[in-house]
Parts: C-alpha cells; sequence; structure tokens
C-alpha cells in the first residue's frame, strides 16, 4: 500500500481532465482530499486544471518510519504542510482523526469564496475516512452499530449534509449540481470493522464482479431534480465527465475517444438511456 519516492508513473500530460476544460469556461476548480494521479511534479493536479489543492498524493496509509520509508505528505497547493500521523495524527488504536473535519472547513470556506466572488467553481471532494485504515473523529467515535466503519460513514454523512446546507445558506443551491458517489464496492479483504458491506452482491474492491463494481450515486439539485426520486440508469463514473461538461454549456473534446455519455436526461427528465457496458 505504500507508495514508493521513486514511483515514476500518473496521469500524462496528453490527458483533457474535467478542470482543465471547466477552466476554459471560466470555472475556479479545487480538490480536497486524495488526488492518486502521481506525486512527481509533473503529475501535480495544479498542471492538470487545478486552481487549488489540499490533500495528499496518496491515502492515508501508515505510519511508516520516515527514514528509509517517510509518511506520507499533505500538500496546500505547491507547498508540502506536513505528513499523515506526524501533523495530521490518526489513532490506529481508536481510529480517532479529525482529518473529516479538516476537508470539511476546506469545503465551505472554499465555496464561501467562490459565492462572494460570484466565481462558477468545481469542487472535487475526495475524502478517505472509508478507506482502511478506516477512522472518524472523536465526535462520532462510538455512534454506530457497525463500528468504526459506521461511525466513518455517519461522519461523511454528517458533513456532506453540512455541505448542502452551506449551499443553502449561500443562496446557490438551485445553481449548484452535487453528485455523490464512490470509486468502487466495498473492500472485503479488510479488517474486522474496516470496511463496508455489498450486500446481495458478489465480491467486492478489486474484482469486476458487481460487489466490486457498482456503488450507490446521489445527484441533488434543488428546483431541477425532484426529491426521493429513484433512477435505475446503469451509469459510470466516466459519465461523469461529459455530464458535468453539459451542465457547464460545454461539450467533449472532439480529438479523442471519449467513454462517457451525458446522463443528464436521465437525471432531469427520468429518461432511459440505452447506455454500453
Amino acid at each position: 500500500a505504500y507508495t514508493p519516492q521513486d514511483i515514476v508513473g500518473g496521469i500524462q500530460d496528453s490527458e483533457l481532465l474535467l478542470p482543465e476544460l471547466l477552466k476554459k469556461a471560466g470555472y475556479t476548480n479545487k480538490i480536497i482530499g486524495k488526488w492518486h494521479l502521481g506525486h512527481r511534479p509533473q503529475f501535480h493536479p495544479l498542471r492538470h486544471g487545478f486552481d487549488e489543492w489540499f490533500g495528499s498524493p496518496n491515502c492515508h496509509f501508515g505510519p511508516f518510519d520516515n527514514r528509509a520509508l517517510p509518511n506520507i505528505p499533505v500538500y496546500r497547493d505547491w507547498e508540502m504542510i506536513g505528513r499523515y500521523y506526524e501533523d495530521f495524527q490518526i489513532n490506529l488504536k481508536t481510529g480517532e482523526s479529525n482529518l473529516t473535519q479538516i476537508y470539511l472547513q476546506e469545503a465551505l470556506d472554499f465555496i464561501s469564496k467562490q459565492q462572494a466572488s460570484q466565481q462558477p467553481f468545481f469542487l472535487y471532494w475526495a475524502i478517505d475516512a472509508t478507506h482502511a485504515p478506516v477512522y472518524a473523529s472523536k465526535h462520532f467515535l462510538g455512534t454506530s452499530q457497525r463500528g468504526l466503519y459506521g461511525d466513518a460513514v455517519r461522519e461523511i454523512d454528517d458533513s456532506i449534509g453540512k455541505i448542502l446546507q452551506h449551499l443553502q445558506k449561500l443562496g446557490i443551491s438551485e445553481n449548484t449540481f452535487v453528485f455523490f458517489t464512490s470509486d468502487n464496492g466495498a473492500a472485503l479483504i479488510s479488517a474486522p470493522k474496516q470496511g463496508g458491506s455489498n450486500g446481495p452482491f458478489l465480491c467486492g474492491k478489486q474484482t469486476t464482479f458487481e460487489g466490486g463494481m457498482r456503488e450507490p450515486a446521489i445527484a441533488w439539485w434543488p428546483g431541477h431534480i425532484p426529491a426521493g426520486g429513484v433512477s435505475h440508469q446503469l451509469g459510470n463514473v466516466m459519465d461523469l465527465f461529459t455530464t458535468s461538461l453539459s451542465l457547464a454549456g460545454l461539450q467533449p473534446p472532439s480529438d479523442r475517444q471519449i467513454d462517457g455519455i451525458d446522463l443528464l436526461p436521465a437525471i432531469l427528465q427520468g429518461q432511459l438511456i440505452d447506455r454500453s457496458v
């Protein structure tokens, strides 16, 4: 799970990321949390369309001895401001960490700043509290019936609620599209109380069975998406690229094959799209 300092791979310059295209349309873009597309300077998110970054190039693995294996760094934009388990504490015995609260405040502050400047924005909130080693802040520890993992989920749920309330308080909720999903199904090989559940679906993370590939998704846009609706539309996280461009009034680049489709007809009108897998 450790990312050695001499790994050279990462996102290529030839790839066009969503924030690069949104930036051309006047958007200010921020990533909060896990980047995971390379930790060398040429792969830095600020070289790929993001204007701000608070987070880490990898997950919060550790602790390491910080000599042969340095602890994973945390950045604000280009500056390394600390490391996990040193400046940003995660107690592996209790699971206590205030990282999610830090990430939440970063999100609220960014949204407030963009609203004050009347600037369109894209926020990628890539928190990782439910990734082993799972953590939650002291206020949420022991509050669920699902152990530490459930506590972390409750804190994420509460944090997202605060973000949505903040958008409403600022009067920009009807002009802000919010999409919540995960990158994979639950990891069934995690330690006790460190993993989720895939319900009736076969297997989990690191497999291509339904338990590894199928995860929930929630779209929120007051005044545009009726509350409480359910869609059985097949989608893919790649569709968020094309869907987000459509929301911004932009077209996908025509010089390459784009696998994602525009899901807005399914989200806004309830249409079922013939989505090829």
